[in-house]
């Protein structure tokens, strides 16, 4: 090939990877949100309200749990992934190294705020308290004996609970929030019915999984879905249920259903900001940093969630049932949304 023949091949070339990026760029013109379901209708609110400055597309938001989410995240660059996923817990490093190994490796982590899990049933029947040792022994696959599961009604694990079948509606394997309840619910309960067991975490970890994180299998355990207000509609309908879902979703349905105490601390707003509820955990949302500039408003939606209007004691969000974040954490989140400071993948666990 001649110099002449050469250079042009590469100007036709440069050409078109120059086309080729602003295609991309320009592919979409909308925000792309999937992952928590517990953390949608806060995404939703603020999708909303980004939308009505009339400067850029409402968002699309999407429930497809938080363990999707991440998939659909980590899936790689370009208009077809997602922009920014929701999640009812931290990211963890194995879905990390996914987004590294597609060529995701730039991430902001933003904190939104806190939510409190809840153990919920219908208000057709009396409420009563539970702890994290009795929601182990009625959901745990295998007693601390090595046996299966054969306790039927709640009345089998203690005497002071009432003598009706256990059945509790729960997420699926992707949620978020059954990944909360199975550390912050299984793993204490775990400690404290069978603390040998809780013993070998570290030494024995396949053993200890199977004991103290492997949920029934024989229908007592009934998988929902990550639209929780079809859970609280199952609860309605069948009054022996109880049901597994995050805070926000007891506050909208308080007319229809009451939640449990749990270990002797009942379910509320100042409960779970204080600590004093022991099954809260904080929530998120990730940024694809390469996304910004390519999709048009990013950075300005993730903005939009960084006002006490939002996010604040008194804000938009916590009508909905967020727990807001102290000042001070939410001036952390704040500087991490203007400077896009990218997560270190090697903090995750």
């Amino acid at each position: 090939m001649s110099k002449k023949a050469f250079s042009l091949s590469l100007v036709i070339l440069a050409a078109e990877i120059l086309l080729t990026n602003g295609a991309h760029a320009q592919a979409r013109s909308q925000i792309s949100i999937v992952g928590s379901g517990t953390v949608f209708p806060f995404a939703a609110t603020v999708a909303e309200r980004f939308g009505k400055t009339g400067k850029f597309k409402t968002p699309k938001v999407e429930e497809t749990g938080t363990g999707g989410g991440m998939k659909l995240f980590c899936g790689g660059v370009g208009p077809k992934f997602p922009d920014i996923t929701n999640a009812s817990r931290r990211m963890k490093a194995s879905e990390a190294k996914l987004c590294s190994d597609n060529g995701v490796s730039k991430v902001v982590e933003v904190k939104i705020g806190y939510d409190g899990i809840v153990i919920a049933h219908s208000k057709a029947k009396p409420n009563f308290a539970l702890t994290t040792k009795q929601l182990y022994l009625a959901m745990t696959a295998k007693l601390p004996n090595g046996k299966l599961n054969t306790n039927k009604n709640w009345s089998d694990i203690d005497k002071s609970l009432p003598n009706q079948p256990i059945e509790l509606i729960g997420p699926p394997i992707v949620s978020g929030t059954r990944d909360a309840f199975l550390e912050l619910v299984m793993k204490p309960g775990c400690a404290a019915a069978a603390p040998a067991i809780a013993a070998i975490e570290k030494t024995e970890e396949a053993k200890w999984k199977s004991m103290c994180q492997s949920l029934r299998e024989d229908g007592k355990y009934v998988i929902g879905s990550e639209n929780y207000n079809l859970t609280v509609q199952k609860l309605v309908t069948n009054p022996q249920a109880v049901g597994l879902f995050g805070f926000s979703y007891l506050e909208g349905n308080a007319d229809k259903i009451v939640a449990s105490p749990i270990n002797g601390v009942p379910v509320s707003y100042d409960n779970i900001a204080s600590g004093k509820y022991p099954v809260s955990r904080p929530l998120f949302f990730y940024i694809k940093k390469s996304h910004i500039g390519a999709i048009p408003g990013l950075k300005e939606y993730a903005r939009t969630w960084a006002s006490d209007a939002v996010w604040g004691t008194d804000g938009i969000l916590v009508e909905k049932g967020l727990i807001a974040m102290p000042a001070v954490e939410r001036q952390s989140s704040t500087a991490t949304i203007n400077a896009l400071n990218e997560l270190d993948f090697s903090k995750l666990k």
